[in-house]
């Protein structure tokens, strides 16, 4: 199943993508979040029959795909060729960092360059929505706590990330930083987390190409870690990192997002996003 939110901002709808055609379940659930994204929410759903489902007409705007997310988990240098790209060693255990939930913004929504910033860099990554509670679980069941995969843009201030005092999340957290969607794809339709291509466009020029083959800790790896560190609950989301293409990793210099540029992006299986850049006032 692809799970969407449509509709103006803070007050999204949920819904069902079949086919092309938007279907709204506002009549069956309040929002994909909390025990929607369990095993037996998401089986409820899948029940379905589209044909009971009223269509939604014209084109609306889709929000983040996970609702009352509660945090959002981010993992640092997961992918072996970005380490090698930002010249920097295969972490022992996997970095992570938080991005405020104040951040996620719809897949296809404007994303702002802060006051005063000149390093805003695009990082395309696999989004992980946890569906059950996960507490000390192992790798080998990881998998099962998963209620399906998502695209994330990392949006990332590098001056802020690493020429402030602090840690990297004064560099993740400003607002419109979290593009997340299209759509939720639930983990039945994903057979294999580590093995999806996936892209990055600025201005129509190709900046990042990957494969989720080349994480450092895999999703399951990346769960069992988080897990033993603290509860995931479900609508938590986990932005597992990037492969290589970043602005900062540009020879012979970084090349750093402006207003006016457009971003796009996408997941093979997950759909794809689109960002116009604007500057904050």
């Amino acid at each position: 199943m692809k799970l969407v939110r449509y509709g103006a901002e803070g007050a999204e709808k949920p819904g069902m993508m079949v086919g092309d055609a938007l279907h709204d379940l506002s009549g069956v659930v309040d929002d994909i979040a909390g025990d929607v994204l369990s095993d037996a929410g998401l089986a409820r759903l899948r029940a379905l029959d589209p044909a009971d489902l009223p269509v939604v007409a014209g084109n609306p705007r889709l929000g983040p795909c996970v609702g009352s997310i509660g945090k959002m988990l981010c993992i640092g240098l997961n992918y072996s060729d970005h380490a090698a790209e930002a010249g920097m060693p295969i972490p022992e255990h996997p970095i992570l960092f938080m991005k405020a939930t104040s951040a996620i913004v719809g897949p296809n929504d404007d994303v702002m360059i802060p006051r005063g910033s000149t390093n805003t860099d695009w990082e395309v990554e696999l989004g992980v929505v946890i569906g059950t509670r996960a507490k000390h679980v192992s790798a080998a069941q990881a998998l099962d706590h998963v209620a399906g995969y998502c695209i994330v843009n990392d949006v990332s201030e590098r001056h802020y990330q690493t020429g402030l005092t602090g840690q990297w999340t004064k560099g993740k957290s400003c607002d419109t930083f979290g593009p997340t969607g299209p759509w939720l794809v639930t983990r039945d339709a994903v057979p294999d987390p580590q093995a999806l291509d996936m892209w990055l466009d600025v201005n129509g020029v190709r900046r990042q190409t990957g494969s989720t083959a080349t994480m450092i800790f895999t999703v399951a790896q990346i769960i069992e870690h988080l897990s033993g560190l603290m509860t995931l609950h479900p609508g938590d989301v986990i932005s597992t990192g990037t492969p290589p293409g970043v602005g900062m990793g540009m020879k012979p210099h970084p090349v750093y997002l402006q207003a006016g540029d457009v971003m796009e992006l996408g997941i093979a299986g997950l759909g794809k996003q689109r960002q116009a850049l604007v500057q904050e006032d």
